[in-house]
Order: structure tokens, then C-alpha cells, then sequence
């Protein structure tokens, strides 16, 4: 794979740092947890002393992935932060306050790695590749630039961000670098069986009604290719769900024959709602999340919203209507 992309800047300054905050996108999914936890390893290997910190807990769903527990989580900042911190590494964020954290980390120098349209270039250094299929082949890509070992663990957690981000090799950022990167790992030790195991065959059982729950909701719009579902809290309530326990759903209305787009609306309580797009081929929905404050790629983005159910659904389904108009 090619390195030329990679900011010289960038290795110069990850061989030079002594303690190292790393750090993703609250909600944190398979890309977000899997690259930090194998920068943080990595980055080790350089002699530097790393401390992982997201805002929002591990989903169950990825907890087996090795180093995942080392992770600390909340608003709190773990210890020593930022006054004995050289720098913190930002990990698949195009703009800072997808992190949950930006009060905190304003403090302190920043490197953005990312791959999400529309970064805002933030930071001391900034590598963005808009081209590569999931962070954690980034992450790859400067490991291999910086001449680092691969152990099995980190193999496994890189290997589990390609399949995550890229949907089971099925979505459109779907490369023949996300390939060449499987390979490479399973190379140095990742177990395609061991990481579908942890996403396909580890899911708790309220994971698995809260399916039921939320294709209750299912409705199909636009002559039946935009659908939509509901996630609240009442329904996670009454199956006995975690947060993260809705880690996928989005993918079975996205599965039904003739749909370009889906929205799942999730109420998060106090009038606030997250609302998660994916469409199929050309469909842009990074356009209809920025149109309402939000981000992401081509054929997955979200926002948040505080407006009302009525008035969210409407308008979202009308952007909707609106990218598929234009493919």
C-alpha cells in the first residue's frame, strides 16, 4: 500500500511525543474503537504512554476486542489530563465537537486523522483521506510507513474496522485498498472467523428484540424507496437494552428491496433526537446531514436534532426525496 499520502509532519511528530491522549467520536462504532485502540498500542511500540479516552461507553457489541477495557470513558478526563499530556490524537472526527469533549481538549495540540467528507483540517497536523475505506486502514497504512509490528490484537482490531465500516464488504467504500488491507492483516494475524463471531454471533438477547421493537416502526415513503423506524428509550426500556445495543438495526430497513435511503430517528431524551441516514449507490446523504448540522460519507452520515418528531420525520424525508431526485 502507498505511504505517500501520509503527512511527513505527522510521523516526525507521533516519533517525538512522550504521552499521548487518543480519542474518537462519542456514540463510538466498530472504526472509532478498533483504530484508537490500535493507535494506542502502536503508538507504545514508539515508547510513548497512551491513554485512551471516549466520552460515551464501549457497546457491548465490541467489548471483546483486547484493549477495549483499558479504555476510559465519561466526561471526566482520566487523570493527569491535559497538563501531563503531550498531545492528543484525534481519531476519525471531522470536526472537533464530535467528540463530546472539545471543552477539554481545546488545551492541548492536536492531530487529526480522519476519512469523513468535509473535515475542517483541524489541528497541528491533519491527515485526511476521504478515499480510504475506514480509519483503522489508515492507521494501518502509517504503522506499515513507520515500520511497526503488527501483533495478532491489533490485526484483529483493524481487520474489525474494515468489516464494520465498510458493512461486511458490502458498502460503496468498499476498495480494493479495504481488501488489500484484510489481507495484509490476515496476514499478520487477524481471524476473520474470531471478529465475525464478536459481530454476528455475540449479540445479547435484548439486542435481538430490540430488533422486534424497532421494525414495529418500519414505514416506507416515496413509493417505497426511503424507509424509516423509530429507536426510543421506552422501547429499549421494556427489552432491557444497553446504549450501543442498536449498533446495525439500521441496516434491516436499508435491506428491503427498492429502498435508496433510510432514516432511523433515536430519541436520546430532553427534546433531543440523533437521526442515522445510509443509502445505496449515488444517494448522497453526507449532503442531507450537513444540511442539517451534521456529517459523515456519502452513504452513511447523522445529525441531531432538537425539533419536534412531526417536523424532524418531515423534513428529513423531504431532503431525502430531494438526493434521490438528483440520482
Amino acid at each position: 500500500m502507498s505511504t505517500a499520502t501520509i503527512p511527513e509532519a505527522l510521523i516526525a511528530e507521533l516519533r517525538g511525543v512522550k504521552r499521548v491522549l487518543l480519542t474518537s467520536h462519542a456514540n463510538p462504532d466498530g472504526d472509532a474503537i478498533g483504530s484508537t485502540v490500535a493507535a494506542a498500542a502502536l503508538l507504545r511500540q514508539l515508547g510513548a504512554e497512551t491513554t485512551a479516552w471516549l466520552r460515551d461507553p464501549i457497546p457491548r457489541l465490541y467489548r471483546a476486542i483486547p484493549g477495549s477495557e483499558q479504555i476510559h470513558s465519561g466526561e471526566q478526563p482520566p487523570e493527569g489530563f491535559p497538563a501531563n499530556f503531550d498531545v492528543a490524537v484525534i481519531l476519525e472526527c471531522p470536526s472537533l465537537d464530535r467528540t463530546g469533549l472539545e471543552d477539554a481538549l481545546t488545551g492541548i495540540p492536536l492531530i487529526n486523522i480522519d476519512h469523513h467528507l468535509g473535515n475542517e483540517n483541524y489541528g497541528v497536523v491533519a491527515w485526511v483521506d476521504t478515499t480510504a475505506p475506514a480509519v483503522g486502514e489508515m492507521v494501518f497504512r502509517l504503522a506499515r510507513a513507520m515500520q511497526l509490528t503488527i501483533t495478532p490484537d491489533v490485526a484483529n482490531a483493524l481487520y474489525l474496522t474494515l468489516v464494520t465500516d465498510t458493512g461486511g464488504f458490502r458498502f460503496s467504500n468498499t476498495t480494493a485498498s479495504a481488501f488489500d488491507a484484510a489481507g495484509d492483516l490476515v496476514r499478520e494475524g487477524a481471524s476473520p472467523e474470531t471478529i465475525s463471531k464478536w459481530l454476528y454471533e455475540s449479540q445479547p438477547e435484548s439486542a435481538v428484540r430490540l430488533v422486534g421493537e424497532m421494525l414495529r416502526t418500519l414505514e416506507v415513503h416515496a413509493d417505497g424507496r426511503i424507509a424509516t423506524a423509530w429507536m426510543t428509550q421506552a422501547m429499549a426500556e421494556r427489552v432491557g437494552a444497553q446504549p450501543g445495543d442498536s449498533e446495525g438495526l439500521i441496516d434491516f430497513p436499508r435491506s428491503i428491496a427498492g429502498v435508496d435511503a433510510v432514516a432511523m430517528f433515536r430519541q436520546l431524551g430532553n427534546g433531543h433526537s440523533k437521526v442515522s441516514l445510509r443509502s445505496r449507490g449515488q444517494v448522497n446523504v453526507e449532503e442531507v446531514a450537513r444540511r442539517f448540522g451534521g456529517g459523515g460519507h456519502q452513504n452513511a452520515a447523522g445529525f441531531s436534532s432538537q425539533k419536534s418528531d412531526q417536523e424532524l420525520v418531515e423534513q428529513t424525508i423531504a431532503a431525502l426525496v430531494d438526493a434521490i431526485g438528483r440520482h
